[in-house]
This record gives C-alpha cells, structure tokens and sequence, in this order.
C-alpha cells in the first residue's frame, strides 16, 4: 500500500506484479500530466481468478474513502483496469467511469511484425529502407520496452515475429555449435528493386562483402537479449511467437552440408534440433508458426512439403515438450502455399496444439470490413479447430488512419469464438519498428506505433471491447489535441481514412506486389503505375458488392442495380475527400504549434486530395470506356476534362506528402518517389485524347490476383 495525503493518489496491491506495477506509473503519469486530484483518491487492485476470467476484471467505485477496486481475473486484467483509470484521468472523465466487468472479445490480439535481425538472418522484407534502419533497433532492450508498453497500453497480447530462418541468431543448436552468430551485421551495399520476392536471393554475395557490425554481441548474450524481450513481453500480458518460412538456410553457410534441398537428410536433422533448442531455450516462448513456402523446392522429392514441415518443426516441438510436460505451447501452421487435407495427415500427432493461420483480406485489411475468403476454410477445417487471422495492412504505410466505425465493423464480422484462436495485424512491405521516412525526423527516432499511436489503439482496443464508443475515442482526441475541436478533427479523420478502404474494394490487386493505394502502384515503381486504361480493365475485390468498369457499362441500362456502380465510389471518395478538406480549413486557420498536430493534419490533407484524384480518375475511366463504346465526342471530352482534375489533385498529394516524407525503398513495390510518378499521371490524359472506339474489344482485363489462401 502506498499511504496518500489529501490531493494525491494512493495505491493498494501487490506492486510486486509486474502488470499492475506498470498500471500504477501509468496512472502516476496520467495524474501528473493532467494534475494531481482535488481530493484524495484510492486506487485498489487485485487478482481474483475464481470470478473473471484471463484478461477479464471489474471496475467498482469505492465511497470511503472515494476511489476504485479493480479486480482483475488474472494479473494483465487487473493491468487493463489500471490502465482505464490512468485513461480516464488523461481525458478528464474519472467521475464518467462506469463500474461493471469486462472481458475481451476477441481472446488474442496481436502485431505481425516482419522482423530484420541481421544481414545474414534476414526476413522476408530486408531489402527495404525502413527494414535496414531498424537492424540495429530490433537488438535494443529500450525499443522493446518502448514497443510493449505500447501494446500493453493499447491491449494487444500477441506479438508475432516473422524471419525467413532466425536461428543463427537466437540459438545455439549442440550438434552445430558453429551456426550460431555473434554480433550484428548490416550491409552497407545500396540496395535495390530487383531482389525476388520469393526471399530466395535476399542474401547475395556482394552484400556480405560490405558490411558494417552494428552491435557487438556474443550468441550467448543475444539470448540473454531474448530472454529478457520475452520475459518484459510477459510481465505487460504478452505471449511471443516466432513464424517462419521454409526451406530457408541464410546464414548457415553451407556448415555442416546444410543446404535448402527438401530431401537432404543434415537439412531435416539441424532445423529439427534448432526447432528443439528454440522452445527449450525460452521457456516463456508461446508458439512457432510454420509457412509451406516460398522455397520448398519444386518436382517429386522423397518428402513431400508437409512431411518435411513435421519431421522439422513437429518433432522438433515433440522433442522440446517431452520434458516440460504441461507446457502451453502452440503449433501454428498457416494455409498459405499447402493443402489443409495434407496438414492434418502429417500433423495428426500433434492435433493436441495445433492450430491454423489464414490470410484473412489477403494483403488489404483496408478494403471491405467483410472479407469472403475464409468462407471455405471455415467450412472445411475439421471440429474443434481453430485459426488465426494474419491481417495484412499493404495499404497504409506513411499516414496515420482513423476510422473508428470501419475497424469496430471489420472485427465484428470476424469469425467466432468457436473458431478463432486470434489475430495478428501487420505489414509485409514496410518495417512497423522506428519510424524512418520524416522529412526532420526525430532523434531517436519516433516508433510507427506512436506516431500511428490512433490506429493502432483504435484496432487493439475494439478487438478487446467493440462496445467502446466513437464518443470515447472523440475524448481521446481532445486530450491528445486540446488546440482544436474535438468533433470537427474527430470527423475529419474518421473521413479522410475512407479512402483507402473505397478505392481498394474497387481496385483490386489481391497481394501487395500488385496494388499499393499510396501511390497507384504495382511493382516495379514507378513503370508499374496503373494507367487510365488500366482502370477501365481492373477488377473491384470478391465480394465487395461492386461493378466493374465494363460490368457496369453492361449494367447501366437496366433499371434495378443492386451492386455499387463505379460513379458511386467515385462520388463517396469525392464527398469524403471534401468533408476532410472542408473541416481542415477551420482547423488550419488557427495557430498550431503541436508538431504532432502538424503532421496529423497534413497527412489528412494529403489523404483527402488522394481521394479526390481516385475519384476523378474513376470518373476519366468511365467517360472513356462510354467513348469506346458510344463514340461520342464530348464523352471523350469529359474523360480528359477529368483526368486534368486528377492530375491537379495529384500534384496536391504529392507536395504536402513529400513536404512531410521522403520517398523510399519499399522491398516489394520499389523505389517509390510521387515526383518522379507525377509524369505517368500526366500520360492518363494523353492516353484519353488519343483513345479510339472499338480499343477495349482488343484489351484483356487484368489479372490482379493470384493468391488462393486456401486449398482443402
């Protein structure tokens, strides 16, 4: 117990917790930002597992003295509790908190996190700016700390790290002691666009020729440096899981006639021993995920891809829980790139703490908030079972989203309890590690979860408790941001984060190498730019309820339409896109010191005239598909009269971002700078003057997907 005088805070529990040691200093540091009580108040908390559940707890008002029971049903609950005090102090709305209990809603809620831990151990996403900067961070105990706090504050209890082959880096295996790396290597090689996406080259020759060591550590320490991550992760309510793709061997350098080959029995018997050392070394790891992909080998191999994945990972799993009976542990293996009939053949052993992963929108978790894909999965996996959701956010990378309706929506529509073990949500394409694009970045540099602090809370927090309310978050704001109005920025944000999801349900490429929304983009940047007439040829996402270019032309005759037609979007990105741009006059007129605020509402701005330049750009592509068919002139007209707006609104975007970010390197899209995309832009309007009627019956559609995220 912490004893109070009038005016402060006194705290009763068991500060020896660590979770509800971290709520107290987080309703310490609400107390002093905001100022310290008028009167004293207590704040009680404790664990009562035999009436709430894990993660659940109660909030009861206390008369005398006045203050707060918290009662948590596991110490994280009693830690969430906390942390809605600490809340509520922020925003000035203590005497507004309700008692009551809460549970989560969705049990796991977690972070994907791409993970580049060394030149030689890459993951699938190194050869990126953002990737590269952050080698050095992901070996620093203060950018975790700084990482899970945040997670805690914002609910997540998952966090999912993703490398093609890690184990050089973490373990040491006995039977081949000289895999494992000492200190930290970075190339110093200039990289580029033309590494395949397959991970398959991610390590070439010439970069290990160059390299500069960013952190001198021997193996031992870095899993001592592992230990200590996994053990801050547990003491804020948070389960670590490493996931993998295969047959990856970065690293190993031919040691021990270790190679990629499926059928090479030294491959099979080292990953089934680092599989082995990697649970026993972390005794708080939570699980590993596997991935059939993208390097198992092509033809007939004497093992098949499933049977190489157990007799590795599965009895590599089997090996390590042999002697830690009673060890929570999950196996989670993702449908991606195999069969679920073949998975539950070879893994049928391990039934008992296996579990599946499926890509849920694919690569745009900003699309349609009830992606149809897992329709057959569902059906298909067997009783009992359950999967995780990877949802992929290949979307947003440079601004900060905030659609409150949008995400409360999308989670409620994901499966049920029954059979959802939980979800992770992250990038492929971009490094959610510091922040590195900022045109005047700051020193050190900000972490993507705080400078994206609003997206990542509305996520967390809605998947913990969908029932919170846009008011809620409206105050949330206000405390963040007291120089302006509340609603006014409030609705402005909700707005401008419409866009994305509107021009992806109607632009549809399925994985990220085929649409980036930021810049129009497939890969490679900028030759990969989609063009007017590519518009007219695109498809609009499965299940979005939304007509195509050319099913509409077919469409607009008749009378009853029940799908979204092309001018409909158009006109939802162009009433968005205003509203944003309306409301920030007001905001903008006034004097803005906040450099946050600043950047926040640049980012809007150049959101809102994005919009405006897919809007007019659907409406160019519309105009001139009604050309080819009707050959009229004045349709022609209209088309280019549209494509000039779009080009104006394009180079709108392109200023206000580039005042605030650089262009970058994106692993898989390319060198992305709008400067140098404005000239494609342009050539929108040179392809309508120089359209012919009659061009779209000699034009293919385009094939913009190719994915199957699920194959019985």
């Amino acid at each position: 117990m912490w004893a109070a005088e009038p005016g402060s805070i006194e705290f009763r529990g068991d500060i020896r917790l660590p979770q509800i040691a971290f709520a107290i200093d987080e309703i310490l540091q609400a107390a002093l930002a905001s100022g310290t009580p008028q009167s004293r108040l207590v704040v009680e908390c404790r664990v009562d597992q035999n009436s709430l559940p894990p993660q659940g707890y109660r909030i009861e008002r206390m008369e005398s003295p006045a203050g707060f029971r918290i009662t948590g049903g596991d110490p994280t609950g009693a830690m969430y509790g906390g942390l809605d005090i600490a809340e509520a102090i922020r925003i000035h709305a203590l005497g507004d908190l309700a008692e009551g209990e809460h549970r989560p809603y969705i049990k796991r809620r977690g972070i994907k996190f791409n993970i580049p831990l060394d030149v030689r151990t890459p993951s699938y996403s190194d050869n990126g700016d953002r990737f590269q900067a952050n080698i050095p961070e992901v070996w620093s105990t203060t950018f975790w700390h700084e990482f899970l706090d945040e997670m805690a504050r914002h609910r997540y209890n998952v966090l999912t790290l993703w490398n093609l082959h890690p184990f050089p880096s973490i373990v040491r295996v006995p039977e081949f002691p000289d895999v494992a790396l000492n200190d930290v290597w970075r190339t110093r090689l200039r990289l580029d666009d033309s590494f395949s996406h397959t991970g398959r080259d991610m390590v070439r020759p010439e970069m290990l020729q160059d390299v500069e060591i960013v952190r001198r550590m021997t193996i031992d320490e870095k899993i001592a440096f592992w230990r200590h991550v996994m053990q801050y992760a547990h003491d804020r309510g948070i389960e670590v899981y490493w996931f993998t793709w295969n047959i990856f061997v970065w690293g190993t350098d031919g040691k021990y006639g270790i190679t990629a080959d499926r059928d090479n029995p030294v491959t099979v018997q080292y990953f089934r021993a680092s599989v082995r050392e990697l649970v026993r070394t972390y005794p708080l790891l939570a699980g590993i995920g596997i991935t059939a992909g993208e390097n198992m080998g092509r033809g007939t191999k004497r093992l098949t891809p499933e049977q190489w994945l157990w007799q590795t990972y599965g009895e590599g799993v089997r090996d390590a829980l042999a002697d830690q009976r009673g060890r929570s542990f999950r196996l989670i293996h993702r449908f991606h790139m195999t069969n679920l009939s073949d998975i539950l053949r070879e893994f049928h052993e391990a039934r008992d703490i296996l579990e599946f992963s499926f890509k849920y929108s694919i690569a745009h978790m900003y699309s349609i908030p009830n992606p149809p894909f897992i329709k057959p999965a569902l059906e298909q996996m067997p009783a009992g079972m359950k999967t995780w959701l990877t949802v992929r956010n290949d979307d947003v990378y440079s601004f900060r989203w905030g659609d409150p309706d949008y995400a409360r929506e999308y989670i409620l529509n994901m499966p049920g309890r029954d059979r959802l073990a939980g979800f992770y949500m992250g990038p492929d394409g971009y490094c959610w590690g510091r922040e590195a694009i900022d045109v005047d970045g700051e020193v050190p540099r900000q972490l993507v979860m705080k400078k994206q602090w609003y997206s990542f809370l509305l996520w967390g927090r809605l998947s913990y408790d969908p029932a919170l309310s846009n008011d809620h978050f409206r105050r949330i704001v206000a405390a963040r941001f007291p120089e302006l109005p509340s609603e006014k920025l409030f609705t402005a944000w909700a707005a401008a984060s419409r866009v994305f999801p509107l021009i992806t349900r109607f632009f549809w490429g399925d994985i990220d190498l085929r649409w980036f929304p930021e810049a129009c983009m497939r890969y490679p940047a900028p030759r990969g730019f989609y063009t007017v007439k590519d518009f007219i040829l695109g498809q609009t996402m499965p299940g979005s309820g939304v007509l195509n270019i050319r099913e509409w032309l077919n469409h607009k005759d008749h009378t009853e339409q029940i799908a979204v037609g092309p001018l409909e979007i158009a006109r939802d990105l162009e009433s968005n896109a205003q509203k944003t741009l309306t409301l920030l006059a007001d905001l903008k007129s006034r004097d803005i010191a906040h450099r946050e605020l600043q950047r926040t509402l640049g980012d809007l701005e150049a959101v809102a005239y994005l919009g405006k330049y897919y809007a007019e750009k659907i409406r160019g592509a519309v105009r001139l598909a009604e050309f080819d068919r009707d050959g009229r002139p004045e349709q022609k007209q209209a088309a280019v009269e549209h494509l000039h707006k779009a080009l104006e609104n394009w180079q709108n975007y392109a200023r206000i971002t580039l005042s605030q970010y650089k262009p970058q390197l994106l692993n898989r899209i390319g060198y992305v700078d709008l400067h140098e995309i404005t000239p494609y832009v342009e050539k929108d309007i040179a392809i309508a003057q120089e359209w012919k009627p009659g061009t779209l019956k000699e034009l293919t559609p385009l094939r913009q997907t190719g994915d199957v995220p699920f194959r019985p």
